[in-house]
């Protein structure tokens, strides 16, 4: 994995790259610092992209993108994280992109409501997902069907119409960058990333469940109990101060993040050694979608101590010990463990 001072380039063609553990522990992510998935080339594209909407709708139309500016704008903070995150900490490491801990970051997104956009062309009762295409493509050996093969994911209507759910334009103020999505992609808070679609060409309704290759072939949770889409980002928590393997002081004031795409965060507690799991003070989180700060001061004993993290959502989500091993290796929520040195 090489580095720049921006984001740490896990494929630098198309480009994957992660937010450099020293930006972890900022509250907000800068632009230039959020972590980028791409599965293709990104396409070259600008404001006069336009955006077509079809498929089981009253009046199907096509919008300017640029048309967009003089809606409602509706802004939100996110936390978004790619669904193969820490798949590094998977063992056997499974296929696919080699993430580490920092394909995850929070920014402020600004756009239109997607609820907006269709209403504008009238949602048939009988739909039951939104698909959202991308603009970028390429070649798949495993594709069931020849030639290239289009980016899209499907979006449950209910999800699709929610009031936060974003065709977004900006990012931490500025115009998306190309890498980021430019000129339009969706924002879906509380999910992992790959429900965000990018360079979004068109949205087709559809009244019956999608079944494209980013939908059942990739993006999927495959296990013993079969094949079952990626959807909402899982709890997790990780400590960004001291980094890991940091040498410190034995008296210590640990910092970190705790997220959940399922409800807030309502504990997290940490495990020094063998000891018993001690609960950490939580801040008030940014956002209903950013997440939560967690602090917790600790007497550390002398040399190389381990500690771990756990965090449980309000519904009772909790970090397992163990996350499910799937051959695409997302979802990896399982309590990390790292160390510290201490000073003697």
């Amino acid at each position: 994995m090489s580095e720049n001072p921006s984001l740490n380039v896990v494929r630098a063609h198309p480009l994957c790259a992660e937010t450099p553990p020293a930006v972890l522990t900022l509250p907000y992510t800068p632009a230039a610092s959020v972590y980028v998935r791409s599965n293709f080339p990104t396409p070259a594209l600008d404001a006069s992209h336009r955006v077509t909407v079809r498929g089981a709708v009253q009046n199907a139309r096509e919008f300017v993108v640029a048309e967009f500016a003089d809606w409602p704008q509706h802004e939100l903070l996110v936390t978004m994280e790619c669904a193969g995150n820490w798949r590094l900490g998977m063992e056997p490491v499974p296929e696919g992109e080699p993430w580490s801990w920092g394909a995850v970051s929070t920014t402020r997104w600004r756009g239109v409501r997607l609820a907006d956009v269709l209403a504008r062309v009238g949602v048939q009762p009988d739909v039951v997902e939104v698909v959202a295409v991308g603009a970028d493509s390429g070649p798949r050996d495993d594709a069931t069907e020849p030639g290239a093969v289009t980016f899209a994911r499907a979006l449950p209507i209910e999800v699709a119409m929610h009031p936060d759910t974003l065709l977004a334009t900006h990012m931490d103020g500025q115009p998306l960058t190309p890498d980021h999505g430019a000129p339009l992609r969706l924002v879906v808070p509380g999910w992992y990333g790959m429900a965000s679609v990018k360079w979004v060409a068109a949205l087709e309704l559809v009244t019956a469940p999608f079944t494209g290759y980013f939908q059942r072939q990739r993006y999927v949770y495959r296990t013993s109990n079969g094949v079952e889409p990626v959807t909402r980002a899982r709890v997790k928590s990780f400590v960004v101060s001291p980094a890991p393997n940091a040498r410190c002081d034995a008296e210590v004031m640990l910092r970190g993040w705790a997220w959940s795409g399922y409800a807030p965060i309502a504990e997290v507690s940490v495990q020094v050694g063998d000891g018993p799991w001690l609960t950490a003070a939580l801040a008030p989180s940014a956002s209903d979608y950013a997440w939560t700060e967690f602090t917790l001061s600790l007497s550390l004993p002398r040399g190389t101590v381990t500690l771990r993290t756990r965090a449980r959502d309000s519904v009772g989500n909790v970090q397992p010990e163990q996350a499910e091993w799937n051959d695409l290796g997302y979802g990896n929520n399982a309590i990390r463990s790292f160390t510290l040195h201490v000073a003697d």
